[in-house]
């Protein structure tokens, strides 16, 4: 059945610099804000953009993801005609490899694509958090007559170094690409989201896949050789939130987004439902002499304790006297009685004994590479952390052989 546009998610991240928390899942199985994980967001996207045909495109350690996705019902992408696929890289009768790029992942998909014969493809990451109506960017596309169209987000201009930034003239038609300029013309920055017309992108492809030299990337290759060939590449200006979660910082910076008054990210929105996956849960309990201010609690916790300014995933404990401030604590964690825990990510199942400190302040004598995690204290998946325990602001707690590592003072 011909679609006039198909959608590719690129989902197939490592995600290493969110360390442990992507140890055994990829970056967008990741969980965020109380009940979603990050991929939620694109899928959630494209459902309200009515484009019913996704491709999920998996290739490091897709078990939590595909599990996550399934059929695609909670997403109203189990459909007859198109839904939700996952892609892995898959063998041919020849070769077969792994995705050396973003352009050689969605040409190692190419047939997939064609069985649709769509008009126009829509380019997807799926490491953002952010609600965006993709068919006014397909409505920009087709009435600037566009090879290709790029979603751009204006930044400070002191920040644009950090970006890809796209020069445009006053039509927003693009007249060169710079990656992470030194000094930079713009500070339109590139959001990763990209339409083409799919018989152009398959031709490009196709000669950027002959190139021994490329790295068949669409920010580094394919854009800009559509820019040097005349092609008309446009850029379309967002301006509503929107944030890239490849970090610990980011994660955490996003999480705390929706606690903001106001928030600057709005997820209970009636009008952009962002959908999940989410098991059956009890209401949450508060008991008598817990105090639970300026957060977000899920369904399924046990709060006697006190938390402040933090988001709790399903299934939470938190005992009496534990305090918790600035955290995110992922589902089934529990935070045993006296435990203080400050600005930090405490991951699944993990268990922080009693009395133990997590993020508090470096002591004489602390030596802590936080280069991953900067004053974020992060405490991986299924950790044990003994009681009386003391991790400084910047740890990072991971698992071992034995599937699981206790700290003591």
């Amino acid at each position: 059945m011909k679609k006039q546009i198909v959608a590719m998610l690129l989902a197939g991240g490592q995600g290493s610099r969110l360390g442990v928390l992507t140890s055994s899942m990829a970056k967008p199985a990741v969980p965020f804000g109380g009940k979603y994980r990050i991929i939620d967001f694109p899928l959630s996207n494209c459902v309200n953009s009515d484009i019913d045909t996704v491709g999920v495109l998996t290739q490091y350690r897709p078990l939590a993801l595909n599990s996550y996705i399934g059929t695609g019902q909670h997403w109203d992408l189990d459909r007859v005609h198109g839904g939700v696929f996952v892609l892995p890289p898959y063998q041919t009768g020849k070769d077969g490899r792994w995705y050396t790029g973003t352009a050689n992942a969605i040409y190692q998909n190419r047939e997939f694509v064609d069985q649709y014969s769509p008009d126009y493809v829509l380019i997807l990451s799926g490491d953002h958090i952010y609600k965006m109506d993709y068919g006014a960017m397909l409505r920009f596309h087709m009435e600037k007559n566009a090879v290709a169209t790029i979603a751009v987000l204006p930044v400070p201009m002191e920040e644009a170094h950090r970006f890809g930034i796209m020069n445009t003239d006053e039509d927003d038609r693009v007249v060169s690409f710079e990656e992470k300029p030194k000094q930079p013309k713009s500070n339109k920055a590139s959001m990763g989201i990209y339409i083409f017309n799919w018989g152009a992108l398959k031709d490009c492809m196709r000669e950027d896949d002959a190139n021994p030299d490329s790295s068949n990337d669409f920010g580094n290759d394919i854009i800009p050789a559509m820019i040097a060939a005349g092609r008309p590449v446009y850029a379309y200006p967002f301006s509503g939130y929107w944030k890239d979660v490849g970090t610990i910082q980011s994660l955490w910076d996003a999480n705390m987004d929706i606690l903001s008054m106001p928030p600057k990210l709005v997820l209970n929105d009636p009008q952009w439902r962002i959908y999940s996956r989410n098991p059956i849960m009890p209401p949450h309990y508060v008991g008598e002499h817990a105090s639970i201010t300026q957060s977000l609690v899920t369904e399924g916790c046990r709060v006697e304790g006190k938390v402040h300014h933090s988001v709790l995933f399903s299934n939470v404990l938190v005992e009496p006297d534990a305090e918790i401030y600035d955290s995110v604590i992922f589902p089934g964690a529990v935070v045993r009685r006296g435990a203080k825990v400050y600005q930090a990510i405490v991951g699944e199942n993990s268990e922080i004994g009693t009395a133990a400190v997590i993020g508090g302040p470096l002591r004489l004598g602390d030596a802590v590479d936080n280069a991953l995690t900067g004053t974020i204290t992060l405490v991986g998946n299924d950790i044990s952390i003994r009681p009386d325990a003391y991790l400084p602001q910047g740890t990072v707690a991971t698992e071992n052989e034995a599937g699981g590592r206790c700290y003591d003072k």
